[in-house]
């Protein structure tokens, strides 16, 4: 999805990319570059965060002003980094886990039948077995939203 917010927008909206590697983002901007020319790309960063960096991210993200900031950095990590993001800078943000690593060449994509049957996460987690932990606390978080204690 956000390859397709790309490809419409473009020509009209600022672009802001945050997470992965610093290879891999550098890769996945190069990509972009060639394929969408005219892009307006205001910054990227890889997402390794230290100390101190949130904050200089909020500052130019307010200073550049992107129309769109894609995260890529998992679950839940990236959706608590927008929010606080947002709170000092409104812009359309979307969460994208490891998009990167794939359009980069990084990750291979999942088979189709998972992909057909929506669980691309499944074919990630049979990979990398070491994601089970942070699968389970999004199972969790999940079903307490279900039950209404969130």
């Amino acid at each position: 999805m956000w390859h397709d917010i790309i490809e419409s927008y473009y020509k009209t909206k600022s672009l802001y990319f945050i997470g992965a590697s610093q290879e891999v983002i550098k890769t996945t901007v190069s990509k972009l570059k060639n394929e969408f020319p005219e892009i307006d790309i205001k910054n990227y960063r890889n997402g390794f965060l230290k100390n101190g960096d949130i904050e200089k991210i909020k500052i130019d993200l307010q200073e550049k002003k992107p129309d769109v900031v894609f995260v890529a950095m998992g679950t839940p990590k990236q959706e608590f980094l927008m929010e606080e993001f947002m709170s000092v800078y409104p812009a359309l943000y979307q969460g994208l886990g490891g998009s990167f690593d794939v359009y980069s060449g990084k990750l291979k994509r999942a088979p189709k039948i998972f992909l057909k049957l929506r669980v691309e996460f499944l074919y990630r987690l049979i990979l990398e077995p070491k994601r089970i932990g942070r699968q389970l606390h999004l199972v969790k978080f999940l079903v307490n939203l279900y039950l209404g204690k969130y």
